[in-house]
């Protein structure tokens, strides 16, 4: 009898333990079908919170992106045909058209697919190849606005020179120096995203892909990603900053010394719509980058990822019109434009 009764606990503890077994390995099975990236697909909500709002929102998002393409189309356009155009300011503002023009259309189509058709399924694929896309034009546009206050500053500070400094040659080296520059910060994105184990979380509250966004989803120690995204914030967008203001130091410098009231005010209206778009473009992302980051507690989710989102779609639709109410020579070819038209 002890030894029936003692068989029977074997039986039993030997069933137990190959149960907790098959438990452990479909466990283990089901992590590995869900890990692979190349099987995962996520879903974009769109706006958390205001979900019931998507529709409305959808009607002032259409509207700047519309304007924002058109703009910035027709400016790329007017730069490249008007031969009187062809000077370094308007090349490195056909730059940041270009730019604005690629920024809007990888984020404002599907953001309106899912406020209109709610179509909020997204491949893994597609989501880094969004969210690198936009970390690299983001990247470029900042190389741009720097390039742009060099340009200022030499025009003001060093006129004399200004057409010897600042060579066609040297133009297209900038702007080739902001491409590689870019590709090389934002590459190491795809492979900090793919290195991860994604377990299920497929549900990224947010209208767009971004490095983060896409991180957080996964069941690993995300230390790296998050130390490499500050890093390149702090060593190129922030240092593009520290420049751009060390330039505008600079040429404020020059200007309080023109002894002429009314040269002052030449100069300086030459760079308002500069610095314009620079507190356009860089108040809202650096909102964007630390509420992602730091302010999950303080800041709510609706507004965070709302700043987000008119992030990609107003400084495109402003810059144009902000470029052509300042500038004097691209007010003169529109208007010899449109009576050429009528």
């Amino acid at each position: 009898q002890p030894l029936k009764v003692l068989s029977h606990v074997v039986y039993i503890a030997i069933i137990r333990e190959c149960q907790a077994e098959c438990a452990i390995l479909s466990r283990q099975k089901y992590w590995k079908n869900h890990s692979d990236p190349q099987d995962v697909w996520y879903v974009l909500i769109g706006i958390p919170g205001l979900e019931g709002l998507h529709s409305w929102i959808s009607i002032p998002i259409c509207f700047m992106y519309i304007v924002a393409v058109v703009g910035n189309i027709f400016l790329i356009f007017l730069i490249i045909t008007e031969r009187s155009l062809h000077e370094p300011m308007y090349f490195f503002l056909c730059m940041l058209a270009s730019a604005d023009l690629l920024l809007s259309t990888a984020t404002a189509p599907k953001m309106l697919a899912i406020f209109w058709f709610h179509s909020t399924d997204i491949s893994f694929g597609s989501c880094v190849s969004q969210m690198f896309f936009i970390h690299f034009i983001f990247a470029i546009e900042s190389a741009v606005l720097l390039a742009m206050a060099f340009d200022r500053y030499v025009a003001i500070c060093y006129p004399l020179r200004y057409t010897t400094i600042l060579t066609s040659m040297v133009i297209g080296k900038i702007g080739i120096a902001a491409v590689v520059r870019s590709c090389f910060i934002c590459c190491p994105f795809i492979f900090l995203v793919y290195r991860l184990t994604y377990c299920g979380r497929k549900i990224i509250p947010h209208s767009y892909c971004e490095h983060m966004g896409i991180a957080r989803l996964a069941c690993d120690n995300i230390k790296v990603n998050i130390i490499y995204g500050l890093t390149v914030a702090l060593l190129s967008t922030g240092m593009d900053v520290v420049l751009i203001i060390l330039s505008y130091t600079l040429i404020l410098r020059t200007v309080f010394q023109i002894p002429s009231w009314t040269a002052r005010f030449k100069a300086l209206n030459t760079c308002g719509s500069h610095i314009c778009v620079i507190f356009m473009f860089y108040t809202p992302a650096f909102f964007s980058f630390f509420a992602h980051r730091f302010g999950g507690k303080t800041i709510p989710s609706h507004i965070h990822i709302l700043v987000a989102n008119l992030y990609v779609v107003v400084p495109p639709m402003l810059n144009p019109i902000i470029y052509g109410v300042k500038t004097k020579q691209i007010q003169d070819r529109l208007i010899l434009l449109f009576s050429a038209l009528s």
